[in-house]
C-alpha cells in the first residue's frame, strides 16, 4: 500500500511531470504536468480529457519504468501523498468510453472537448456524476474537513523533543525524534518534522532553500501529524557481529 495522506508525505516540487497511458491505447504515452496539491478525484477528473475515460470509473496504476509502484485508490488523498516522481507513469484502467474510437479525443482542447455532446464530460454533467455531483463534492469536502480537524488535535500532543515512531503500511518502522511542528512555507497544512535514528529520510530539515531543523542529509522528513506515534522509543543501535 503506498503513502497517502496520512502517511508519508515528501516535501519536493509543487507539480510532477508524469507519463499518462490508458487500457485502451497501451502503446501511446502522454506527458503531462500536474500539480501535486490536487486530490485523486481532481487529478482523474483532469485525465477525462487526456483518456477519454470517465473519473467515476476510472482506476489508476503508479509506475516507475515496468515496475508498479501502486495504486492510487483514494479519491480524498492528495496527489503528492503519494511516492510520485518525474518521469514516472500513470495507467488508467477504464472501460467507460462515450468518445468514439476515430475521433482523435487526445488532440481535443479542453474547451472544444466541453463543447461536445458525445463525451465523458457531458454525460457525467448530464447524469450528476463524479464532480458534477454537488452531494458527494460536499461529502468530500466535508471529509477534508473532518481530516484536518483531526490532524490539528493530534498536533497539538506532539511535542518538540520527544521520541517518536513513524507508522505507514506497507513502510518499514522507522524511530527518530521530533524536531518541528508546525505549517512549511507555502503548505496551508501543519507538518511534523522528523530526525531519523538511521538515514531512511529525503532532506536535511530543509524545504525549498528554508531550513527548519538540523540534521544530516537523508536523515530528516516531514510528515503529517497522523502517521506520528510519540513513545519510549530508543535509540536505533546499529547492527553489530556477535562475536
Amino acid at each position: 500500500m503506498l503513502a497517502m495522506s496520512e502517511g508519508i508525505q515528501v516535501i519536493t516540487s509543487d507539480f510532477v511531470k508524469v507519463n499518462v497511458t490508458n487500457s485502451k491505447t497501451d502503446a501511446v504515452a502522454f506527458e503531462r504536468k500536474f500539480p501535486k496539491n490536487i486530490n485523486i478525484l481532481e487529478f482523474k477528473n483532469k485525465l477525462e480529457v487526456v483518456t477519454g475515460g470517465c473519473a467515476a470509473t476510472m482506476r489508476l496504476e503508479l509506475y516507475n519504468g515496468d515496475k508498479l509502484v501502486g495504486k492510487l485508490d483514494a479519491n480524498e488523498a492528495l496527489l503528492g501523498s503519494y511516492p510520485i516522481e518525474d518521469g514516472m507513469r500513470i495507467h488508467v484502467i477504464d472501460e467507460f468510453a462515450l468518445v468514439d474510437e476515430e475521433v482523435e479525443k487526445f488532440n481535443l482542447t479542453d474547451q472544444q472537448y466541453t463543447e461536445r455532446r458525445d463525451t465523458v464530460r457531458s454525460f457525467l454533467k448530464s447524469n450528476k456524476l463524479g464532480k458534477y455531483d454537488e452531494e458527494e463534492m460536499k461529502r468530500l469536502d466535508e471529509k477534508k474537513r473532518e481530516a484536518a480537524a483531526r490532524e490539528e488535535r493530534m498536533a497539538r500532543e506532539i511535542v518538540v523533543g520527544a521520541r517518536c515512531q513513524i507508522t505507514v503500511s506497507g513502510q518499514p518502522r522507522r524511530v527518530g525524534t521530533v524536531m518541528f511542528n508546525g505549517e512549511i512555507e507555502g503548505k496551508n497544512k501543519i507538518m511534523i518534522g522528523i530526525k531519523f535514528d538511521e538515514p531512511l529520510g529525503v532532506n536535511d530539515g530543509t524545504v525549498n532553500g528554508k531550513r527548519y531543523f538540523e540534521c544530516q542529509p537523508k536523515y530528516g522528513s516531514f510528515v503529517p501529524p497522523t502517521a506520528v506515534v510519540i513513545g519510549d522509543f530508543p535509540p536505533e543501535a546499529d547492527d553489530l557481529d556477535e562475536i
